[in-house]
């Protein structure tokens, strides 16, 4: 399974941007899929979730700005990320859990990272 990230850049603060992040490969079934941040010196932290049926969880710093959802046909999950602050200026990763059959475990993958860019 790879993950393919998409959306970073430079926004102002206030703004908005969306990040994308595609599965591909021999996909048998996907679960939870989430996005984690990791700014410089920090830990990496979880910012939203969501499983396979569409219940989503939020870090207290993001509730109300941003919003985590998933395309299933696509194996793809979205990050809408608004009112941006600088404090969100970090290394976005993706994360999905997948098996390769019913009862199998749960292995994890992780996309390559996009930067996002808060200015004040």
């Amino acid at each position: 399974v790879q993950l393919q990230a998409s959306g970073g850049g430079l926004v102002q603060a206030g703004g908005s941007l969306r990040l994308s992040c595609a599965a591909s490969g021999s996909i048998f079934s996907i679960g939870a899929m989430d996005w984690y941040r990791q700014a410089p010196g920090s830990r990496r932290e979880l910012v939203a979730s969501i499983t396979s049926s569409g219940s989503t969880n939020y870090a207290d710093s993001v509730k109300g700005r941003f919003t985590i959802s998933r395309d299933n046909a696509k194996n793809t999950v979205f990050l809408q990320m608004n009112s941006l602050k600088p404090e969100d200026t970090s290394v976005y990763y993706c994360h999905v859990a997948h098996r390769t059959y019913w009862a199998g475990a749960w292995t994890d993958y992780w996309g390559q990272g996009t930067q996002v860019t808060v200015s004040s």
